[in-house]
């Protein structure tokens, strides 16, 4: 018997429990908490998150560690059993490298400067913000001291979200991207998008999104959606999926930001339920999560084979689009144009949005930027990067929710996701030859059913590059699918006749 291996899986189990506890009351801080109620919550979720990482981080997970490697050699390399092992083995050594009351403090004050982030934010006031920004930046210095690093601090904090993975691998790959997307954007033409601005009632917006997600795979029973400042997923359990968007009552970017979310969602859901209350109950990395955020925000609900079944009961929802025809609509949706907010930033533009954050955040952790200068800094990014002139600090600086809670490293996992959503889209489209004539129907089930399949269920059992490799048959992050779908995407402007996707995939390395 694998006693030492069912002990582990017990204590485990709690600890998963613990933090998905704790998962449900930030869901909740972020969706219906009255705002009075920062300050207890801050304390709450500080109390979770130290008993947690105490529980976890204990000599006996250790023991019994060493305990189960024997138990689990003999399987392969896959399996459940030796995975868990093996993966906890490095969340556990890298966890016990942090120590609690550090720990804790990053949680509370986490969650303080969420509350005064939504303030600053509503009121576009920075300096309102920077107390809180100041001290969960100190806090990350402190973190990342507990650890060793070859070429960057900031690479500890990526680690957190990018198992394996540091910093130079990002600046090479970015290296590559920004200048072609650079030219990429001064090459795209103008497109006609006023009639996406106007009235669309934030209900209707809500129904018509609800009616996608319905068929896009979820389980009924399993999933909601609610409004929030800044969209986000979380899960409970692979049945307990929360999705939330931001409706704004001119434009359409719901929809989109509703898919960009359930892509998330899905990748929760088609967790096997063998790995759940485990470190193994989780996609392998941000990057490879945010792929699939992508996949059905852009590669799905950009192109036109979706829309040709969809665009009959959008324009059914919103009368004000039935003198527009599809043509213009799938055009209007796939301009690349720069703008100035990340979440509603095009599929050509979005990644320097992305590129810009990593720079900036690589110089704030080692101090060579004054954070009270970040609005001025931000504002000759946005300049340079993309041409655009930031009004105010909600709409520069300020507009992301993940500094207010410490959230740094994370940023570049989205713009590496778009990478990777080509490369195990191409993948996809030889594995679904009709893939073009289900979304054309509407039906969405085989593409979100062979992904749960080839990809969801695997959770973590393989790092980041095994799992792109066991799909791509290459451990490389490789930006040149990624670059080609856009360059196809942006030549398809210029001819007037739009693909959202394209029809052959290019090859993989």
């Amino acid at each position: 018997m694998a006693a030492a291996l069912d002990e582990l899986r017990t204590r485990l189990a709690e600890v998963s429990d613990l933090s998905r506890a704790a998962g449900v009351l930030g869901w909740d801080q972020r969706v219906t908490m009255p705002p009075r109620g920062t300050e207890s919550r801050a304390e709450q979720l500080s109390t979770i998150g130290r008993i947690a990482h105490e529980r976890f981080t204990d000599d006996e997970i250790g023991r019994l560690l060493d305990a189960a490697e024997p138990e689990v050699e003999s399987l392969p390399y896959d399996s459940d059993g030796r995975s868990l092992v093996r993966v906890t083995r490095r969340d556990w050594e890298k966890a016990r490298r942090v120590p609690s009351e550090l720990r804790a403090e990053m949680t509370l004050q986490a969650a303080r400067g969420h509350h005064a982030w939504v303030e600053a934010r509503r009121t576009s006031d920075f300096a309102s913000f920077l107390p809180y920004l100041r001290t969960n930046v100190e806090l990350k210095r402190r973190y990342v001291e507990c650890f060793e690093w070859s070429d960057s601090p900031y690479t500890p904090l990526l680690d957190d979200y990018e198992p394996g993975m540091v910093t130079s691998e990002v600046q090479e790959v970015f290296a590559t991207l920004r200048p072609a997307l650079t030219e990429l954007v001064a090459a795209a033409p103008e497109v006609d998008a006023s009639f996406l601005s106007g009235d669309f009632a934030p209900e209707a917006q809500r129904a018509f999104a609800e009616r996608i997600l319905a068929t896009m795979g979820f389980e009924e029973g399993s999933w909601r959606l609610d409004p929030t400042a800044h969209p986000f997923c979380t899960s409970f359990s692979n049945r307990d999926v929360r999705l939330t968007t931001r409706y704004q009552p001119d434009d359409l970017e719901s929809i989109w930001s509703t898919l960009h979310e359930a892509g998330h969602g899905l990748y929760a859901h088609g967790i096997a339920d063998s790995l759940l209350r485990s470190p193994l109950g989780a996609a392998p990395s941000l990057g490879v999560n945010e792929s699939q955020s992508r996949t059905w925000e852009n590669l799905v609900g950009r192109s036109r084979s979706f829309w040709e079944h969809w665009y009959e009961p959008l324009q059914e929802t919103f009368p004000r689009l039935r003198d527009v025809d599809l043509d213009r609509f799938v055009r209007a949706i796939n301009r690349a144009e720069p703008g100035l907010i990340r979440v509603d930033a095009d599929e050509t533009t979005y990644s320097l949005h992305i590129i810009l954050r990593f720079e900036l955040e690589q110089e704030i952790v080692e101090g060579t930027v004054a954070l009270e200068d970040l609005p001025e800094i931000w504002s000759a990014r946005m300049r340079e990067f993309l041409g655009i002139d930031v009004p105010d600090d909600a709409r520069g600086v300020l507009q992301d929710v993940h500094w207010s809670g410490g959230g740094i490293g994370y940023f570049p996992t989205y713009a590496l996701g778009n990478v990777i959503s080509l490369q195990i889209w191409d993948v996809v489209r030889q594995a679904l030859p009709d893939l073009d004539a289900q979304l054309e129907a509407g039906d969405l089930e085989p593409l979100s059913g062979w992904l749960r399949d080839n990809l969801y269920s695997l959770g973590r059992k393989l790092t980041p590059k095994e799992t792109i490799e066991r799909l791509t048959g290459s451990p490389t992050i490789d930006p040149a699918p990624y670059l080609a779908y856009l360059g196809d995407k942006v030549a398809s402007l210029e001819s007037r006749s739009p693909s959202g996707i394209r029809q052959e995939p290019s090859a993989t390395a």
